[in-house]
C-alpha cells in the first residue's frame, strides 16, 4: 500500500454519554491503483441503511480519485460525513487550488457532499459534468460555477504527465439510469481504468482496495445489482453496449465497495447475464419518478424492485430528465404505468412532461400511484383520477404516505410493485404450468414436505447504524417484518447444525433473508395447525401485518417471532443463497430451537401435482 491514512471518531478519545448512541466507525484509505492515480476511499464501517432503504450487513465505501497528467482531475468527492477527514486528507495529497478539473459521475449526496466545501477552497475550478448533473449541482452548492457538459464519446485530455510519461486522456460515456438520470462513466486512455460511480458497486466495506476474495462479495455485489441495477437492466445492457467499444478496461473503479480488478471478467459477466436475463420479452412496467423531489427516487426503486421479483420487466423513467419523445415512447408502449404525486404548480418543463405521461396512456395499461411526499403535491387522489382518465385499470391502491418514509413505507410499496408484477406474468406462470408432462407433474407432486411458517422481523437501526434492540410487540413504521408457509425444508448439515429453506422469489420475506439475516423456521403440528396455515396462505396487501391476531411470542428467538401454537421453532441464521429459476434456496445455520412438545407430529404437506404449490 502506497499511503494509507484513517481517521475514526472512537479513536480520537471523545468521549460517549452513558446510554448514548456510539459513534459511527469512519476511517480514512489513501492508495495509489494506477500511474499518477490515487484512490481516496472513505469507509463507513457501521452504516446499516442506503437508498431504498434496504439493509446493509457490511457497511460501505465512497471513493473517490485523483488523476494527474500535466493538469489534475479529482473524480467525485464524498459524503457530507467525512467532511473533517476527508479534506484534510485531500489537502496533504494535494493543494485544492492545484486541482484543475472535477469530475461529477453523479449528484447524489453520498459522491457530492464535499462539493461545495471543494468550491470554497478553489472557486476557479471546472466541473466537468453531464447536462443534467450540472442543473441539479447548480440547486444544490447555491453559487455559480465553471462547468463543462459532455456526453458519449466527449472527450478530456489532461496531458502527459512528466515524471511517467502517461497521458491521461478521457473520454466519456453516457450512462443515463445508472442508478440516476444524470450519470456518466469517464474513461481513462492512459491507464485503462473506467471510473463507474454506482455501477458494477457494492456495499461492502473492508480494507480490501480491490476485489480479491470474490466470494465474500458476491451476494453483495448481487443484492446491490438487484437492489439498484436491476430495475434499469435496458439501461444497463446500453451502457455496455457503449464500454465494448473502449480499449481493453484493467479496473472498474466503483463508487462504492473494492475496486474491480483481479476477477473483472465474473462481475462484467454478472451484469450481461442479469441485465440480458431481465430485458426478456416486451411487456414491462415504467415506474415515474420526479428526480430530486421528495422521496420519489428512494420510493420508484422499492416498488420497481418489487416488480422485478415476480419475474416482471421495469423501466424507471424520469419525468424530469426524459426528453418527449422518449417518454411518450417508454409510457405509451408499456403493459403498466406507476407515476408519483408531482409538484403542485411546477415548473414549466415539468408540466411539459406530465402532459406528455398523460397523453401517452391507453386504455389496455394497468396504471397506479404513490405519494411523493415533497411537500407541494398535486393531491393522490387528483392523480389518480387523472391516470384512470381512459378507463385504466387499477394496479394496486394509491400507496399514500403519511410522513417521513419508514422502512415499512418502503415494505409496502415493495410488495405493491410484486403485486403488480405477478399481474403482468400471470398469464406466462399459467403457461409454465401448462407445460410441464402430466406424468412428471403427477410424479414429482408425490414428493411430500412437513409444514412450517418462516417468520422473520427487522428493526431499522437507523441511516448510519446503532441497534434499537429486540422486536417489539407489534409491527411498527421503524420495523418491517414478514411471514411465510414454508414447505421445500430440509437438514442440510450436521456440525453445525443447518437448514435449506427454498423461498420463491417474489416472496415478500425474500428480502429478509438476505447472507447474515436471521430468521425464524416455526414446525407446525400435526394435530392443530389448520387455523395457521388458513392464516398465512391468504393473501395479504402491501404492507399488512402479518401477525395481525396470531399469537406469538416475543423476544424468544433474535430473527422474528415464535408462533405461540408451533410446534417447535429453530432460530437460524442465513449463512449461502444459491440462486434457482424461481426460488431462492437458503442455507442456513441454526442457532438456537426448542420443541413444546416432545410427543407430537410434524404436520405433513401431501401434493397431487409438482406444477404449484
Amino acid at each position: 500500500m502506497a499511503d494509507t491514512a484513517t481517521a475514526s471518531p472512537s479513536a480520537t478519545g471523545t468521549a460517549t454519554s452513558p446510554g448514548a448512541a456510539p459513534e459511527p466507525r469512519l476511517s480514512l484509505q489513501c492508495d495509489a491503483i494506477g500511474p499518477d492515480t490515487t484512490a481516496i476511499r472513505s469507509l463507513d464501517w457501521d452504516r446499516s441503511r442506503f437508498d431504498i432503504e434496504f439493509g446493509l450487513r457490511n457497511g460501505t465505501t465512497y471513493n473517490s480519485f485523483l488523476v494527474r497528467g500535466e493538469r489534475t482531475a479529482l473524480i467525485d468527492t464524498s459524503h457530507l460525513k467525512f467532511e473533517s477527514t476527508w479534506l484534510p486528507l485531500l489537502e496533504e495529497q494535494i493543494d485544492p487550488q492545484a486541482i484543475d478539473v472535477l469530475i461529477v459521475s453523479h449528484t447524489e449526496p453520498d459522491h457530492s457532499g464535499l462539493i461545495g466545501h471543494l468550491l470554497d477552497r478553489n472557486p476557479e475550478i471546472t466541473i466537468v459534468a453531464s447536462k443534467v448533473a450540472i442543473q441539479f449541482l447548480e440547486n444544490q452548492v447555491h453559487r455559480p460555477f465553471k462547468s463543462q457538459a459532455v456526453k458519449s464519446g466527449d472527450e478530456l485530455d489532461l496531458g502527459t504527465n512528466p515524471a511517467s510519461g502517461v497521458q491521461h486522456r478521457f473520454e466519456f460515456l453516457s450512462a443515463p439510469n445508472l442508478h440516476w438520470p444524470d450519470t456518466i462513466f469517464s474513461f481513462d486512455h492512459g491507464t485503462g481504468i473506467l471510473y463507474t460511480c454506482d455501477a458494477f458497486g457494492l456495499h461492502y466495506c473492508s480494507d480490501d482496495l480491490f476485489d480479491v476474495d470474490p466470494g465474500a462479495i458476491a451476494p453483495d455485489f448481487r443484492f446491490y445489482y438487484d437492489c439498484l441495477m436491476g430495475p434499469n437492466a435496458r439501461s444497463v445492457l446500453q451502457a455496455m453496449k457503449r464500454m465494448d467499444a473502449l480499449p481493453e478496461i484493467t479496473t472498474v473503479a466503483v463508487g462504492h465497495g473494492p475496486l474491480l480488478r483481479h476477477h473483472l471478467g465474473l462481475w462484467l459477466g454478472d451484469y450481461r447475464e442479469w441485465s440480458a436475463g431481465r430485458s426478456k420479452g416486451e411487456a414491462y412496467a415504467a415506474v415515474c419518478y420526479v428526480s430530486q423531489y421528495g422521496f420519489c427516487d428512494r420510493l420508484s426503486q422499492a416498488i420497481a424492485r418489487g416488480i422485478g421479483k415476480a419475474g416482471a420487466q421495469v423501466q424507471l423513467v424520469d419525468l424530469r430528465a426524459t426528453d418527449a419523445q422518449e417518454l411518450s415512447a417508454l409510457v405509451g408502449e408499456a403493459s403498466a404505468v406507476v407515476v408519483p404525486t408531482w409538484p403542485a404548480g411546477g415548473d414549466a418543463e415539468l408540466q411539459t412532461s406530465v402532459g406528455t405521461l398523460l397523453a401517452a396512456l391507453n386504455p389496455k395499461q394497468w396504471v397506479a400511484c404513490y405519494d411523493a411526499f415533497g411537500g407541494n403535491d398535486e393531491p393522490i387522489d387528483t392523480v389518480a383520477s387523472q391516470l384512470r382518465s381512459l378507463g385504466q385499470k387499477s394496479a394496486f391502491e394509491p400507496l399514500r404516505i403519511r410522513q417521513v418514509p419508514q422502512v415499512a413505507d418502503y415494505q409496502r410499496c415493495e410488495e405493491a410493485g410484486t403485486d403488480l408484477g405477478q399481474l403482468l406474468t400471470r398469464e406466462k406462470t399459467i403457461a409454465a404450468m401448462k407445460a410441464i408432462d402430466g406424468d412428471l407433474d403427477k410424479a414429482l407432486g408425490r414428493v411430500s414436505g412437513g409444514l412450517y411458517v418462516v417468520t422473520a422481523r427487522q428493526e431499522d437501526t437507523g441511516a448510519d447504524g446503532g441497534s434499537t434492540g429486540l422486536a417489539s410487540a407489534t409491527a411498527s413504521a421503524t420495523a418491517r417484518s414478514s411471514a411465510m408457509v414454508a414447505s421445500w425444508v430440509a437438514q442440510a448439515s450436521f456440525d453445525p447444525p443447518g437448514i435449506t429453506v427454498a423461498v420463491a422469489k417474489d416472496r415478500a420475506i425474500e428480502a429478509l433473508m438476505q447472507v447474515g439475516d436471521r430468521f425464524v423456521l416455526n414446525v407446525l403440528r400435526d394435530d392443530n395447525h389448520q387455523q395457521l396455515l388458513r392464516h398465512f396462505l391468504k393473501r395479504f396487501p402491501p404492507g399488512a401485518d402479518r401477525f395481525a391476531g396470531v399469537n406469538t411470542l416475543e423476544g424468544v428467538a433474535v430473527g422474528g417471532p415464535v408462533l405461540g401454537d408451533a410446534l417447535a421453532y429453530l432460530g437460524c441464521r442465513v449463512v449461502q443463497r444459491l440462486e434457482g429459476p424461481d426460488h431462492w434456496i437458503i442455507y442456513a445455520e441454526v442457532e438456537q430451537g426448542n420443541v413444546a412438545d416432545t410427543e407430537a407430529s410434524t404436520a405433513v404437506h401431501h401434493r397431487k401435482v409438482g406444477n404449484h404449490y
